[in-house]
């Protein structure tokens, strides 16, 4: 019985043998140099006294931080100092994201409008906030035009219930009442409603070719459902105003200076290069398409809408994706300035007070590491329902 030629060739020359062998000795290596560092990182917290493990979480933190989503005091763990952090963390890049978004495609489609000066304004918001480093935009924001705001007692009012000042803009705060729920669940159905109605109105766009005005009408049932039982239910809201008293306000909510500028910097900066990816999105949509949208006589903003955005977004997101998760990230930059996030109160006070350093900064990595790749698989779900179907 005669034996193939690969079987007749020795064992040690087969190259998908010496491909195994390179890779097991490589992942050895690679354990090895691990095994090493973690060694040496636990001999130098013992000579130095330093217990490892997360006991810590359940300590007495022992500061105070300016901005917290939930109860927080001096008294409070630093567990719960890590999630005021995430919490402010979040909630900035939430609103960064949002607000990068929507300057972003606004600019990015003026940069192409036929109206030159319009055009020109764009460009040159482009080109001045993408070649400016970050860190110098929010110092910016921060020491030139938050800082220069006037003093409490002297700031800028609209209507006696607006207020910025110094110490950041000042806000009515709602106080629910009694009978308030209803209005919430009326919101929520109204979602959901609407939901339903864009599935319906694909489908019967699908079947007949007929197309409901789903903006209109979902933008009807969002506002009107829940100010309908609003009203009905008695208008169950009433209005903490801010008032001055002494040297500051009280009452209402604080939005502290650090956050808008933070914001306002990510925002902007982000939005440069968000501009640069729609308008290379809609450049990349083939003319005819525009041309033939315009010989059946549709409408500028309904071509965009309709036909150049659709079409565009399949290059848009994927770049998209990368720019919100820069953004993120930036956002850790808020140490800069002492906007209390997850790197500022957890990374660095409370890593200063317990000297738990691997434990705080593994714990701090993978928050930003989870933050991304749940950000990156939803922009991919997105991604994958805007691509172009073949037939």
């Amino acid at each position: 019985m005669s034996t193939s030629p690969i079987e007749r060739t020795p064992l040690w020359r087969r190259p998908a043998f010496r491909a195994l062998i390179i890779q097991a000795l490589l992942l050895a290596g690679l354990a090895a140099l691990i095994a090493m560092m973690i060694g040496n990182a636990l001999t130098n917290l013992e000579a130095r006294g330093i217990t490892t493990g997360f006991d810590f979480l359940g300590e007495r933190a022992g500061f105070s931080i300016p901005q917290t989503l939930i109860d927080y005091s001096g008294d409070s763990s630093y567990a719960r100092t890590f999630v005021v952090g995430l919490l402010n963390t979040l909630l900035v890049s939430g609103l960064g994201i949002l607000a990068a978004t929507l300057i972003g495609f606004a600019v990015g489609i003026a940069r192409l409008s036929p109206n030159w000066l319009l055009a020109r304004l764009a460009a040159a918001f482009v080109e001045a906030f993408r070649n400016i480093p970050l860190l110098v935009q929010i110092l910016f924001w921060y020491f030139a035009v938050l800082q220069a705001l006037p003093s409490p007692r002297q700031s800028l009012s609209l209507l006696e219930a607006f207020f910025l000042n110094v110490r950041g803009l000042i806000v009515p705060a709602p106080v629910p009442e009694p009978g308030f729920g209803l209005t919430q669940l009326a919101l929520v159905a109204a979602i959901l409603a609407v939901v339903a109605l864009g599935v319906y109105a694909r489908r019967l766009q699908q079947r007949t070719g007929k197309a409901l005005p789903v903006y209109w009408l979902g933008s009807a049932l969002i506002i009107g459902l829940p100010l309908l039982v609003f009203v009905a239910s008695g208008s169950p809201l009433s209005w903490d105003v801010p008032s001055l008293k002494g040297f500051n306000f009280s009452g209402g909510i604080t939005v502290i200076p650090e956050l808008m500028a933070l914001w306002l910097a990510l925002s902007i900066y982000t939005a440069s290069f968000i501009a640069e990816i729609v308008r290379s999105g809609i450049q990349s949509v083939p003319k005819g398409q525009i041309e033939a949208s315009r010989a059946i006589g549709l409408p500028g903003n309904i071509t965009l809408r309709k036909v150049v955005i659709p079409q565009a977004m399949r290059v848009i997101v994927p770049q998209l994706t990368s720019q919100y998760l820069n953004l993120i990230k930036n956002s850790s930059l808020a140490t800069a300035i002492g906007y209390p996030d997850l790197v500022a109160v957890f990374a660095g006070t409370s890593l200063n007070q317990t000297g738990q350093a691997i434990e705080i900064i593994a714990m701090t990595m993978a928050v930003y590491l989870t933050i991304s790749l749940v950000v990156s698989a939803l922009m991919n779900v997105y991604n994958a329902r805007t691509l172009l179907k073949e037939r």
